[in-house]
């Protein structure tokens, strides 16, 4: 899972047509390592279908501010520059996956 490091490359993802899940985390966090494996899992399983980044709040603030992120872990559920979905907290796999198979059709 690649995670995003510029304001730039997070423009050029959003602009694509692809459906987003980005994953905004610390490396501190808790219960952000606990939920990186089953993201990073997830990642893989949906490869092609759902593209998959983790922003890490302490580099990225610009982006976690545009977000109105004050709380982590945080999923949101984009496609195009919409957001279509979030979750905040450590969240079960079976609810991520219903999320990304939504966005995937969508």
């Amino acid at each position: 899972m690649k995670a995003i490091k510029s304001n730039k490359e997070f423009n050029n993802l959003i602009k694509s047509d692809v459906p987003v899940l980005l994953d905004f985390y610390a490396d501190w966090c808790g219960p952000c390592k606990v939920l990186m494996p089953t993201v990073e899992a997830l990642a893989e399983e949906y490869k092609g279908k759902v593209e998959i980044r983790k922003v890490n709040i302490d580099k990225n603030q610009a982006i976690a501010q545009k977000f109105g992120v004050k709380s982590i872990p945080q999923l949101f559920f984009m496609k195009g520059n919409k957001v279509l979905d979030k979750l905040k907290g450590g969240v079960g796999e079976h609810i991520i996956r219903k999320k990304l198979d939504k966005i995937a059709k969508a």
